[in-house]
């Protein structure tokens, strides 16, 4: 059995899915190019869906795409690019990284702007239950009728006040009753995309998205749902409320964070200019590699990120290349990612099992190949360095069809730094 630290709970507790695991992770806002931060979270529902399809389970996690929102709209107004010619650049270039990391398909990778009548629909109904009220052209949802409203994160009124002031929250809106109601709907800027709705045209708000795609995608109840731990408030937050306003039960069984990756003292952000691209990293160093230098902090630390980390994961993959092919250590790693999805312990295991036997199973288990590089790869590496990428990848089941009036893009009241996992 898997046991898992859960976000609302407050522990590890035991993962009992049903034989069919459903799962979504909060994907990019495509406006820049992944980071470490970025590969984190994603390398952890992968090894996290490589041990449970182990045990015999099938999975279904779906990695979503925010084509539409503030941010992105900001940084194509700045490039004069439309937008959707921006996401489109940059899925291309994310979809490619995380390919060449050797991450599983994504069971559907849909994007926001595919499920308008979809979010349109559920903005409604939650309006119809008395759980939102409209405002100055917009759709807010009352937090007040919500007792809940805190399940996920466990925060104070204050701490929440000032993380939906730092993370796009606008609590200064003067439109809302309460500071901590959050938008479903709004009015677009003259420049900004546009849909008809009986609310007025606008678009929607950041968390409407992730709901609806969630609950088209895979139904009301989702197993297990999780992303960088930044995203716990507001967005996940009000992602319960409002899908449980609407749908009566609950929106997640397991809530499932990842921590924060920084560099020189502070968390990776675009405003610090302290971000380390997945894409240079490749240009220089095997995937397998970069998989592990990651793998080597579990998934809920906070950590630092040093080019030191990149040597001591060649060493340790040329160790078990030279081990050979073989099922050595595969029940050491297989306890080890049951306790919390300890990755750190499971490379140790390896360590310890490769001068014995051969451990090609075991580091598959971690998405880890130790076939040695081909000689005809046909480029130039640093150390243990490879370029090329595995023939892995994420289907893009979502689609670009807007289906409406798009009139280009602005900035209206965005706040993350970098390129938001959402």
């Amino acid at each position: 059995m898997i046991r898992l630290y859960d976000t609302a709970r407050r522990a590890v507790v035991p993962f009992t899915p049903g034989p069919v695991v459903t799962m979504y992770t909060c994907g990019i806002t495509p406006y820049d190019a992944a980071h470490l931060g970025h590969a984190a979270v994603y390398l952890t529902f992968d090894v996290l869906q490589r041990r449970l399809r182990d045990m015999g389970h099938e999975t279904r996690c779906v990695r979503n795409i925010t084509d539409v929102d503030d941010d992105i709209l900001r940084k194509a107004r700045e490039l004069g690019v439309h937008y959707l010619d921006l996401a489109a650049e940059e899925v291309a270039r994310f979809d490619a990284d995380m390919k060449a990391l050797g991450l599983l398909p994504a069971y559907a990778e849909p994007r926001a702007t595919s499920a308008i009548p979809d979010i349109l629909s559920l903005v409604g109904e939650v309006l119809d239950s008395g759980h939102a009220y409209q405002s100055d052209g917009a759709v807010y949802f009352d937090v007040s009728s919500c007792p809940s409203f805190g399940q996920v994160s466990h925060l104070d009124r204050a701490e929440m006040l000032l993380l939906a002031a730092e993370r796009g929250g606008n609590p200064d809106d003067p439109a809302k009753r309460d500071p901590l109601d959050f938008v479903l709907w709004q009015p677009s800027l003259p420049d900004e995309p546009a849909w008809e709705s009986r609310f007025g045209p606008g678009r929607p708000g950041w968390h409407i998205e992730c709901s609806a795609l969630a609950v088209r995608e895979l139904g009301t109840t989702l197993d297990l749902h999780g992303g960088g731990r930044d995203l716990v408030f507001p967005h996940h937050e009000c992602e319960a409320a409002q899908s449980q306003a609407v749908t009566g039960v609950p929106f997640v069984r397991h809530w499932m964070h990842v921590g924060m990756v920084g560099l020189g003292g502070q968390k990776m952000s675009k405003s610090i200019g302290n971000l380390v691209f997945v894409s240079d990293l490749l240009r220089s160093w095997e995937p397998e590699v970069i998989r592990l230098a990651i793998l080597e902090h579990h998934y809920r630390d906070d950590w630092e990120w040093t080019p030191g980390d990149l040597v001591e994961a060649a060493d340790r993959l040329a160790r078990w290349r030279a081990a050979g092919i073989g099922g050595a250590g595969l029940d050491a790693v297989r306890a080890r990612l049951d306790d919390d999805l300890d990755t750190p312990g499971a490379l140790r295991a390896l360590d310890e099992a490769a001068p014995s036997g051969g451990v090609s199973e075991a580091a598959g288990l971690l998405g880890v190949s130790i076939a040695p590089v081909p000689s005809d790869q046909g480029s130039s590496y640093q150390g243990s360095s490879y370029q090329g990428s595995r023939d892995q990848g994420s289907r893009d089941q979502g689609s670009s069809d807007q289906g409406s009036s798009d009139q280009g893009s602005s900035d209206q009241g965005s706040s993350d730094d970098g390129a938001r996992i959402r």
